[in-house]
């Protein structure tokens, strides 16, 4: 008979299998598998020979031994009545839900009627009877009772299900998301206790609208908070239950209309223009370019040239739009498409566009502050938000590359054709911010992150800016614009915003310049040639003030379906 092979050191209990490749490392183990008839072979170490037992070592193997087979008897007699236990309870459970099916709820119509409410309105109907539709967001069984938070878009419903209404089949299968009735009597918490509203509902009647599935499919399975990104942006559709994403959408709404109230406040006009253009605005490389009835057309960049001809008929005006830029860009901060919310105004000077840029932040932010709902929401998402302090810092760009420098703040070399240069050793070469560079978006935001507040980086080169901004008049030397971004800590610009060219010469050698073809600006250059004025204007990404003011990472968690690139589902 082959002997069962033991190493105190280098053998497993676990893998072992008594060999002299896989050795055992017990001798208990070697004999309750083997039983004492077998031959062994035993050693203290690899560097050890092998040898029999000795007599004291086998006495005290053999105990041990007694001891595994006591322990191996206790777990399987355990296993077996856990077993038994399951199959009670699964026999239970099953005999309880065909018990179940039994049960036929019906609206005892001897009771009060029911007003039918939004979750919102429900404070004025305490100590009645209302009825509620929503979706089962958190469910907990608890003995006989069911407390289900009901969701239904206006808020969230605590409702207790006790009784006949808590054993029938619907209830005892009830899932997350499955769209639910439920109708009672909605009674204030006891003191001590908490719930949604300060109330819940005791209910007396309820049905199931729509079934969610369970088991594989069950909506916690597909998505849930430690998903990867992609699956996340995959179900987006189902992301948007969740509370924080409603949250940021629900203060999204509260943002665009206390934006439209400060400026309405402030005489502005709203517009809708075209989102289908045939003419650029912030450069041809960045434009989606479609087929318009067998003519080129695009997906506007921005609506501003089309605001400017709207002032001589309706004086300052202003546009909630979406923009679109082909940027082949996957920083935190750009989409492909977003929320572009533009103004512009005429007879003003470059210090007055800066003025009402800043007024209508303030105001905008004052409005949100000033409603309870929209606060709450706010102190929920950003508990830390401060209303801001006036006036915005002001700061030029010539003074912005002086403080980067002050600062050690540098930008990666680049040669001739806007490659970036690299050492021997491939290290990215980082040299000082001169002025005539392009200040990148890493360096913009280390700056404002550390300043700590608002600031207005105005006064940008001509060659960095668009064609249609004015420059600075009397200026010698580099020409310098009339243009301004407003920065935020976190997320960096929010606003671009400049004084536009208001001579008709200007703009043509400013197309000339650009190499930009007139012809179709005819109607933009009309305004030059019909009763022109100094007029200027803005746009702000509603996505990048939003994520500001939630404190959210990406501004991708501040549009309803983002859209960026490789991403145009669902």
């Amino acid at each position: 008979m082959a002997p069962i092979y033991v190493d105190e050191t280098a053998g497993s209990d676990t893998t072992g299998k008594g060999t002299l490749e896989e050795p055992y490392q017990s001798l208990a183990l070697a004999l309750f598998n083997h039983g004492e008839t077998t031959p062994f072979q035993i050693r203290k170490s690899p560097e050890a020979e092998y040898d029999e037992p000795t007599q004291s070592s086998l006495k005290k193997a053999k105990k041990n031994a007694s001891g595994i087979e006591k322990k191996k008897k206790k777990q399987e007699e355990l296993a077996e009545r856990e077993a038994k236990e399951k199959s009670e309870e699964k026999d239970r459970k099953e005999k309880l839900l065909e018990e179940s099916k039994k049960i036929v709820l019906h609206e005892d119509t001897s009771l009060a009627k029911a007003t039918k409410a939004k979750i919102a309105h429900l404070k004025d109907f305490r100590s009645k009877r209302v009825r509620v539709f929503g979706w089962v967001h958190r469910l907990r069984n608890q003995k006989d009772i069911i407390f289900i938070v009901v969701r239904d878009g206006t808020g969230y419903l605590q409702t207790v299900l006790s009784g006949r209404v808590a054993q029938t089949y619907e209830a005892l299968t009830l899932t997350i998301e499955s769209s639910v009735e439920v109708v009672g009597t909605l009674q204030e918490v006891p003191e001590g206790k908490t719930a949604p509203g300060g109330h819940e509902l005791v209910v007396d009647y309820w049905k199931v609208v729509g079934a969610a599935p369970g088991a594989d499919d069950a909506f916690t399975n597909r998505l849930n908070e430690k998903s990867d990104p992609s699956i996340q942006a995959d179900l987006r559709h189902l992301v948007l239950r969740g509370e924080t994403a409603s949250s940021v959408l629900r203060l999204r709404a509260y943002l665009l209309s206390a934006f439209r109230q400060a400026l309405t406040s402030e005489s502005l006009i709203e517009v809708t223009p075209p989102c289908l253009v045939q003419t650029q605005v912030e450069g041809g490389a960045t434009l989606f370019k479609l087929d318009y009835y067998g003519q080129p057309a695009f997906l506007t960049q921005s609506s501003q040239l089309y605001l400017e001809t709207c002032l001589p008929s309706l004086g300052d005006v202003f546009c909630v739009q979406e923009s679109f830029r082909a940027e082949n860009s996957h920083t935190r901060r750009h989409l492909s498409e977003f929320t572009h919310l533009e103004a512009e105004l005429g007879f003003i000077t470059f210090q007055d566009l800066m003025a009402h840029i800043e007024e209508i932040i303030c105001k905008t932010v004052d409005i949100l502050l000033s409603d309870q709902t929209s606060a709450a929401i706010i102190k929920q998402l950003n508990p830390n938000f401060q209303p801001l302090a006036r006036p915005f810092l002001r700061l030029s760009y010539v003074e912005a590359i002086e403080w980067l420098n002050e600062h050690g703040i540098k930008h990666p070399a680049e040669d001739a054709e806007g490659n970036v240069i690299k050492d021997e050793q491939g290290q990215v070469q980082m040299v000082e911010h001169k002025v005539g560079d392009d200040i990148a978006e890493a360096a913009e935001r280390q700056m404002t992150d550390i300043i700590g507040t608002p600031i207005f980086l105005h006064g940008f080169p001509a060659e960095l800016k668009a064609f249609y901004m004015k420059k600075v008049p009397g200026s010698s030397g580099p020409a310098f614009t009339e243009s301004c971004d407003l920065l935020m800590p976190n997320v960096g610009e929010i606003v671009g915003g400049s004084m536009r060219i208001a001579d008709m010469e200007e703009l043509l050698a400013a197309y000339k310049r650009e190499g930009i073809d007139p012809e179709p600006y005819y109607w933009f250059t009309d305004q030059r040639k019909y009763g022109t004025c100094e007029h200027g204007g803005y746009g702000l990404g509603v996505e990048r003030f939003l994520a500001w003011l939630a404190n959210r990472y990406t501004v991708r968690e501040c549009s309803l379906y983002p859209r960026w690139p490789g991403r145009a589902t669902p």
